[in-house]
């Protein structure tokens, strides 16, 4: 049987760079970094100082005030991106197509500042005091589950928690909803919003966050001083669609999502697997998915988060599967740009992928200065570059061993 084609019809995003699409771009373009001091919680209090943090962000502008305060920030994030995604896809979800129109959403730790504001309030006033609202605020499914509520979707309703591959896995696992006819559009991506004590609390002690005090300089993917992510926020939805659907309805496409590869580590909690042997079987893959060679991808999105281990092991398995052709391809990390927005960057940088085809824009990995001779491939370095992109590969990666890859390709007929 033919896999039926999945193209993109619809984006949305809320990020640290901005809070629309056409403005994350515009910074990710140029270089621009969303990265700052912390405010969101008293940094004091920890040995990190910078986060990437979402800016100008009312969820009133969007919803009814009382409805919003029903819900965690990771929650509103998605439901404002995934409400712009399908208003830039002129799709109207009614009583035709709601049984065939599903949600997939992903975040790797759903509403940890409402389980942590929550459980002052239960220590300090009692079981009577904590909300009702608690658990359906805090469980990460509900982005999914309030998205498909206001849109009406009523087709596959599901989450993806993988850490830091929850966005990707969640777009990879909507494709194959629509590739084997189970719904006929997606609303898929992935949200987070991990700005609380706990988090910088729990990342800084497992030592993984970037103790560079300068906002400017502390996310630097592949650089030999890199020391650690910045920790981000946002969310990135994608509006997935049968070929077929998109060209009835007259529907612009950003893209077509071909391939699609999942893989497991099988070795450590935190730590890649040696020479990312994880991520290149997902890489090949999704290769093999999208039924293309390794020499005429174009771009890799890099998962990048600059830490020492992910980037060197990324590295290697780029090489492993590009082999060759590694010397040629251009790869960046935007996280030198958004920070690590956890279960939300691979939707993200889905986004950013597709404008890159789009465009003809390579975007930059800023900060690099040091090259590092275990990362020795062409990042992109602190400067966008402009040429024609007919094929991106990003990857995600995450605690546990997960290991996600999506290829996106400029849609011809």
């Amino acid at each position: 049987m033919d896999k039926r084609r999945v193209v993109v019809t619809g984006m949305g995003a809320i990020t640290p760079v901005g809070n629309s699409v056409e403005e994350m771009w515009e910074s990710i373009k140029t270089g621009k970094s969303g990265i700052g001091e912390i405010t969101k919680v008293n940094k004091e209090d920890y040995p990190v100082s910078v986060a990437a943090e979402i800016k100008d962000f009312d969820p009133s502008d969007y919803m009814e005030r009382k409805e919003a305060r029903k819900m965690d920030p990771f929650v509103q994030y998605a439901m404002v991106a995934s409400h712009m995604a399908v208003k830039d896809a002129g799709l109207e979800i009614n009583e035709d197509n709601a049984n065939r129109t599903g949600v997939w959403i992903g975040s790797g730790i759903g509403g940890m500042g409402t389980y942590e504001s929550q459980f002052e309030t239960f220590q300090k006033k009692g079981y009577r005091r904590v909300s009702p609202f608690f658990i359906p605020m805090m469980i990460p499914d509900m982005a999914a589950g309030q998205v498909s509520i206001s849109l009406g979707a009523k087709g596959i309703n599901s989450c993806t928690v993988t850490a830091c591959a929850s966005g990707a896995n969640s777009i990879g696992d909507a494709f194959k909803v629509i590739q084997r006819g189970d719904a006929d559009v997606m609303i898929a991506g992935g949200t987070e919003a991990p700005m609380n004590k706990m988090s910088f609390a729990g990342f800084a002690s497992a030592r993984a966050l970037s103790l560079n005090e300068d906002p400017n300089t502390a996310s630097r993917p592949f650089d030999k001083n890199r020391d650690g992510f910045v920790m981000g926020e946002g969310a990135g939805i994608l509006i997935l669609e049968t070929l077929e659907s998109a060209q009835k309805r007259g529907a612009k496409i950003y893209g077509e999502l071909t391939g699609y590869g999942s893989t497991g580590d099988a070795y450590h909690i935190t730590s890649p697997a040696p020479e990312g042997d994880g991520a290149q079987r997902a890489m090949k893959q999704a290769l093999q998915d999208a039924g293309i060679e390794a020499s005429s991808v174009d771009y890799l999105n890099a998962h990048g988060t600059s830490t020492e281990l992910n980037d060197k092991f990324e590295t290697y398995a780029a090489k492993t599967v590009f082999e060759e052709h590694a010397n040629k391809l251009a790869i960046s990390s935007t996280k030198s740009m958004t920070g690590h927005l956890l279960g939300a960057a691979g939707a993200v940088e889905a986004v950013i992928s597709l404008k890159a085809i789009n465009e003809g824009v390579l975007p930059p990995t800023i900060n690099y200065e040091t090259p590092d001779p275990e990362c020795d491939l062409d990042y992109v370095p602190n400067e966008a570059r402009y040429q024609e992109v007919n094929t991106v590969m990003s990857n995600s990666l995450g605690f546990g061993g997960h290991n996600a890859t999506l290829i996106f390709q400029k849609f011809n007929q």
